[in-house]
């Protein structure tokens, strides 16, 4: 789960991680009190951030919604030191659709700010914390040039980007916050500063059971403090029952539909760009049935796992989830029978096929418990299945009926 910038500096906030302070606000009725909030502290400088689950904001470009071609205002991150400046800003900003990068060109519908102190720095580094799975560890990565500046680092010069794994058994050291404050050339008041920032952040990833936290940029103010100027959090979903509080953040207006729907059936569904839908059960299963589509010149329209359990439930329930996406010309079922026999999946299939009445090509690849049986009752059911013996074959019959579909 995702969530939101304003939300993540929140929950760092009570771990004593210095942040950019700053308030939310859905309504421009709510800007004046906002800014007279940050003004009674003594501020005199603003950031204006539209809030959307994708980064480069800044660099994005907003648009009238009902007019993708009426440019409203460049950049979806703006400083100044002007409250009506910054009310203006925010008037362009909230309620407009916001391209960025990362969003492509459908972009997203911005329906929060944060309305955040404006602060002076001299220096923009990066920091990030995930969990590296190729050694089951935990991984802090440094670089001294942050910002936009750090995906361009990633891809030219990875050896810049600093890495320190952490032993699970013992956790984050100050021998290590150390090492990472000199990697990044820092001195004095800001190494001193760096250290506590370093271990309260870690802790705030470890305590929230995130699966990222990355701070970018994180600066190094005029008076030497180093401050988290940005915030990204993304959590373990399996582990959110522990954090109700956390779980609370999530904003749908920000998921897939299809996604929300189909997480109401317990299915883990993810909508990709292709025309081919999938529906498997185990995601290393899903995941290969995606890159055979792939390799027999098909792409995905989706990951859908369904589980261990495929019954006709499970299966109708998929093959709505699918259909809901009008660029599916054709649906590749992939079902290892290990935890459950593959003639009650057959069966499944056949009887949620007659009830939702699945007007796209299906191919049907059933492997495992009773596979034989299986494929003789798809075969002997009267409907248009196309049966495969093997995972290649799928693939292939697959990318076969898209040709026919096509014509």
């Amino acid at each position: 789960m995702k969530i939101h910038e304003f939300q993540a500096k929140e929950l760092l906030k009570k771990f004593g991680v210095p942040i950019q302070d700053g308030i939310a606000i859905k309504d421009m009725n709510d800007f004046d009190s906002a800014i007279s909030n940050l003004q009674s502290r003594g501020l005199n400088q603003f950031v204006v951030k539209s809030q959307i689950h994708a980064g480069g904001r800044g660099k994005g470009k907003l648009f009238n919604p009902n007019n993708h071609d009426e440019l409203v205002l460049e950049g979806g991150v703006k400083f100044t030191t002007s409250a009506e400046k910054a009310k203006e800003y925010a008037s362009k900003m909230l309620g407009n659709l916001l391209v960025t990068h990362q969003t492509g060109a459908d972009g997203k519908i911005v329906k929060t700010l944060f309305i955040a102190e404006g602060l002076d720095y001299i220096k923009e580094l990066y920091l990030g914390i995930l969990l590296d799975r190729s050694v089951s560890k935990n991984v802090i990565m440094a670089a001294t040039e942050g910002g936009v500046e750090i995906e361009k680092v990633a891809e030219e010069t990875p050896e810049k980007i600093l890495k320190e794994w952490i032993e699970p058994s013992v956790g984050l050291q100050n021998y290590q916050a150390r090492k990472l404050a000199f990697g990044l050339g820092l001195e004095g008041a800001a190494f001193k500063s760096f250290i506590p920032f370093i271990m309260k952040l870690y802790k705030a990833y470890e305590e929230t059971d995130a699966s990222l936290l990355e701070i970018n940029p994180l600066i190094i103010t005029n008076d030497d403090r180093v401050v988290a100027l940005d915030a990204k959090m993304n959590f373990d979903d399996n582990a959110l029952y522990r954090h109700p509080d956390i779980y609370a953040y999530r904003d749908l207006d920000e998921e897939d539909p299809l996604e929300i729907e189909a997480s109401k059936y317990n299915l883990n569904y993810i909508k990709l760009d292709g025309n081919v839908g999938c529906m498997v059960n185990g995601a290393g299963l899903a995941m290969a049935t995606m890159d055979i589509i792939k390799l027999a010149g098909g792409e995905p329209a989706n990951f859908l796992d369904v589980g261990g359990g495929a019954n006709k439930e499970t299966v109708a329930n998929g093959f709505k989830i699918i259909l809901a996406d009008p660029n599916v010309k054709a649906i590749l079922i992939n079902i290892f029978g290990g935890i459950v026999r593959c003639d009650r999946v057959a069966q499944g299939v056949i009887d949620a096929v007659k009830e939702i009445n699945v007007s796209v090509p299906i191919v049907v690849r059933l492997e495992g418990t009773n596979a034989e049986l299986a494929k003789e009752m798809l075969e002997n059911s009267g409907l248009n299945f196309e049966v495969a013996r093997s995972l290649q074959e799928a693939a292939k019959k697959v990318t076969s009926v898209l040709d026919t579909v096509a014509v």
